[in-house]
């Protein structure tokens, strides 16, 4: 059953509030920002939940407590922080990738992370119809657990311009699963007898958020932290022909969807934009950004100072989307989707072990 929430505080919502500073629109801001301080913090002392995550909870939370009426006292400034917040993210995550790290990884790693990622993105799109879950929450939850989990959803989430239900829903669904890693595959490598480098490259292909590929990989021991790292974050150049393909994906949509008025040869051929106009800005930002900290042209100061700046950004959007989250249509969503999350768990951690035997990994 489709979800249904409210369009007004989504994420794709582009009204004039987003144009013209009002007071709502600063209430707005200061309250996700004021959340997103908190939960960072929280966060510090959770990193196996992480702050994302922790950001979107509470926004949910607060928006439960608050009530329609005082939701909409902030809901103007909502979509600056869910949209802009999460571009400016994107471009930003640029800075914690090095194509020489990503050459490092060696050819042993990329079948491996190649194998899941198809296998995952295949298995949503064929499961999620089965299961009957709305196209953009299986799309969504497919891209979270394929690439790299609350990155991967920031970096989608502006294209796909999903309600925010969607993505509340789609990003407790990979946390449950993050958290059930982190438990559960330390003890499968010690069981299969990996090796540091083994159980390295399975944590950085099988489990989808940084913070968790390092708690499972320390938890594990041994070193095995250094090759789960450079792994998961060359997984993370994924996002950007996910990207891209999505980008296509949705253009094709919405010109399918257009009327018959608007299909006319005449404005048919003026509303066909260029294909370097389907790549979003920040895609273009992120590789930039990644490319310059490879050429070592950003300072490893810097690199931290913008990669925490990056966590933040996408804490604070996370939060404005999880005020803007309408509770009643989770619960009619039901189990399905949390469903396809586990069963997208299980297809990922088993195309990894099995590549990893085929390809003399494991």
């Amino acid at each position: 059953m489709p979800l249904q929430t409210d369009t007004s505080t989504t994420p794709a919502s582009t009204t004039a509030t987003t144009r013209r500073p009002s007071s709502g629109a600063v209430a707005g801001l200061a309250l996700t920002v004021a959340l997103a301080a908190l939960a960072t913090v929280a966060g510090s002392y959770a990193p196996v939940i992480g702050a994302p995550v922790i950001g979107v909870l509470t926004g949910v939370l607060v928006a439960a407590v608050a009530g329609s009426r005082r939701r909409s006292a902030w809901a103007a400034g909502l979509p600056i922080a869910s949209t802009w917040g999460l571009q400016v993210a994107v471009v930003l995550l640029g800075v914690q990738l090095s194509l020489r790290e990503v050459a490092a990884a060696g050819m042993a790693s990329l079948p491996v992370m190649l194998g899941t990622l198809s296998a995952c993105l295949v298995a949503a799109a064929l499961l999620g119809r089965v299961l009957r879950v709305q196209r953009d929450l299986r799309t969504l939850i497919g891209v979270g657990t394929a690439i790299c989990g609350a990155s991967a959803i920031a970096a989608v989430t502006p294209i796909l311009r999903p309600k925010a239900g969607t993505v509340a829903y789609a990003m407790s669904t990979i946390f449950a699963f993050n958290v059930a890693a982190v438990l559960v595959f330390p003890a499968l490598g010690h069981l299969l007898g990996m090796s540091p480098e083994a159980f390295g490259i399975f944590a950085g292909t099988a489990v989808n958020d940084t913070s968790s590929v390092v708690a499972a990989a320390a938890a594990f021991g041994d070193g095995a932290a250094h090759t789960a790292i450079v792994v998961k974050l060359t997984r993370t150049l994924a996002i950007i022909p996910i990207c891209l393909g999505l980008t296509w994906l949705v253009a094709r949509r919405e010109a399918r969807a257009r009327t018959a008025a608007d299909e006319t040869a005449e404005h048919g051929e003026s509303r066909r934009r260029p294909l370097w106009r389907l790549v979003p800005w920040f895609l273009v930002g992120f590789v930039l950004v990644t490319t310059a900290n490879s050429l070592g042209w950003i300072p490893s100061v810097a690199q931290d100072g913008l990669g925490a700046l990056s966590t933040f950004l996408i804490t604070t959007a996370l939060v404005a989307i999880g005020l803007s989250t309408d509770l009643p249509a989770l619960r009619r969503a039901g189990a399905r989707p949390l469903l396809l999350g586990g069963l997208l768990w299980v297809v990922v951690a088993g195309t990894s072990l099995g590549l990893q035997g085929l390809t003399g990994t494991l």
